[in-house]
């Protein structure tokens, strides 16, 4: 491939060398070079590629795509300056593919939480309707049902472009995303062709990259400002960021809502452990998630599969069928009545979100126990939460996640999440700075997440609930550096059996 082809719809500030040159491959990363590559050099935010470029050559890079050409220059070898190679490596990708989004009707999700259920349910629904569909999301990559490792919420260009491809290439008609405000502060979607947009909420989260909320928000913003006129973008007019999303957009505006006027309006009629009875636009619906929080996740759903050309009268049944994504208010029962809930939530918000529909439902009296048959009483129970934040994160929410879970829970387990290269210990005291004095008697601080999770087993009794927040799907803990297999859903399992 070309150069130019490569290179088409990008502001090339300078060619130093061969312009007709055939390009055999792509990269960024300079230990995937081989010969006859182009190497793009990225600034990120812990290496610079510019400082790779003399490697990317021994190794074979036949052009060169950097922000500022280096004094010494190599013999065979084309330098392509340009203003900003993140966004070049971005449109490059896109075309050394082919151009694979614009074969597809391609929708992003972004906000702080609901992206993966949001893409997750919308690839479940197009793929039930007997459409082929991609799905890219931080749990799992799927092309056409069959399954590819996630690592990144949203992966990088090449990568990105390629499982797009992919999906081309085994018939997929539509491919649901979750984009991740990272990604687009990072220009990871540059060159992406998007059919629609949906914006799910805006809290606190990732302030250790971005700094400032309104650094965050103006990251998710940009996605829509981008979308083009032909794409719709939807968004959630209960968060006050909602309507900002749609300032400048192009695309075609719609809305959805639980608490305001919106295109897509719903009501939560009932609420129990088993699901939710919805009214929809005035339609009454039954769903199997559970809690508002899903329920704006429902009407995220029916909104963009109405714009995606749904149709209508199908759309409800068809959703009422749809099961939560992985991780996400997954409930295990264990033999004596109680209920554990394993959610990835790992915000302030999203584990309010969480526990305040627990709280609410437990209002109910009741919920049913593994026998279809069996109910058991919840007027007496106890919300027993299990919670830990991250290491190398966000660390002013530390102190947010523990208040939250001590306000709405009746007992409370600070242990780890991931601490990855920091003291679990030091995670778990700054989490109790947010601990109000009379209610550190309700608070046990378990540094092993293993055991803190049979210590709430151990304090549980029948009719009470254990929530275990933060890691949802994930089946690893990072400690260190090392990824060890750790599954909050088996080891919770694990536990039921053993108490």
């Amino acid at each position: 491939m070309k150069i130019k082809d490569i290179l088409t719809n990008c502001n090339l500030l300078e060619i130093v060398g061969e312009k007709d040159v055939d390009v055999v491959d792509i990269a960024f990363d300079s230990r995937k070079v081989s010969q006859g590559t182009l190497f793009f050099a990225v600034k990120g935010t812990q290496v610079d590629g510019h400082d790779y470029i003399d490697g990317a050559i021994e190794k074979g890079a036949s052009v060169i795509v950097c922000e500022k050409l280096p004094r010494k220059k190599a013999d065979n070898v084309t330098y392509v300056k340009v203003d900003n190679s993140a966004y070049v490596l971005g449109i490059g990708a896109s075309n050394f593919f082919g151009n694979p989004s614009e074969k597809l009707k391609l929708v992003g999700v972004t906000g702080t939480n609901g992206k993966t259920t949001i893409a997750t349910l919308l690839y479940r629904l197009f793929t039930e309707a007997g459409y082929p569909c991609g799905l890219l999301s931080t749990i799992e990559n799927i092309i056409n049902r069959d399954v590819v490792p996630s690592t990144h919420t949203t992966p990088d260009p090449i990568e990105l472009n390629t499982l797009l491809q992919q999906m081309v290439e085994k018939g997929c008609e539509y491919a649901f995303m979750e984009v991740s405000s990272h990604s687009v502060a990072q220009d990871r979607i540059a060159g992406l062709h998007f059919a629609g947009g949906i914006f799910t909420n805006l809290t606190h989260d990732h302030l250790d990259y971005h700094k400032t909320m309104a650094n965050y928000r103006n990251a998710k913003k940009k996605f829509f400002d981008d979308l083009p006129q032909s794409a719709f973008a939807l968004t959630n007019l209960d968060d006050k960021n909602g309507a900002y999303m749609l300032q400048n957009t192009q695309a075609r505006k719609l809305s959805y809502a639980l608490k305001h006027d919106a295109d897509f309006k719903g009501v939560v009629m009932e609420s129990h452990f088993e699901g939710m009875l919805l009214k929809v636009n005035g339609t009454e619906m039954y769903t199997q998630l559970v809690g508002g929080f899903n329920a704006s996740n429902i009407l995220a759903i029916y909104g963009a599969a109405t714009a995606l050309g749904f149709n209508k009268d199908e759309l409800l049944v068809e959703i009422s069928k749809l099961r939560g994504a992985n991780g996400r208010f997954d409930m295990v029962h264990s033999d004596k009545g109680i209920v554990g809930i394993v959610d990835y939530a790992h915000t302030p918000d999203a584990l309010e979100n969480v526990l305040q529909t627990i709280n609410e439902v437990m209002k109910t009296g009741t919920f049913h126990s593994p026998s279809p048959d069996s109910k058991l009483s919840t007027l007496n129970s106890q919300l027993i939460t299990v919670v830990g934040c991250g290491g190398n994160r966000d660390t002013t929410k530390r102190p947010e996640m523990a208040a939250v879970a001590v306000k709405l829970s009746d007992r409370v387990i600070l242990t780890s999440d991931n601490p990855r290269n920091e003291d679990p210990d030091e995670i778990i005291r700054q989490m109790k700075a947010g601990v109000p004095a009379e209610d550190q008697g309700k608070v046990l601080s378990i540094t092993n997440r293993r055991e803190a999770i049979r210590t709430a087993v151990a304090l549980a009794k029948k009719g009470d609930i254990i929530l275990l927040a933060g890691k949802g799907h994930e089946n690893y803990q990072e400690i260190n550096g090392v990824k060890n297999h750790f599954d909050d859903k088996e080891v919770l399992s694990e536990a039921f059996k053993e108490a």
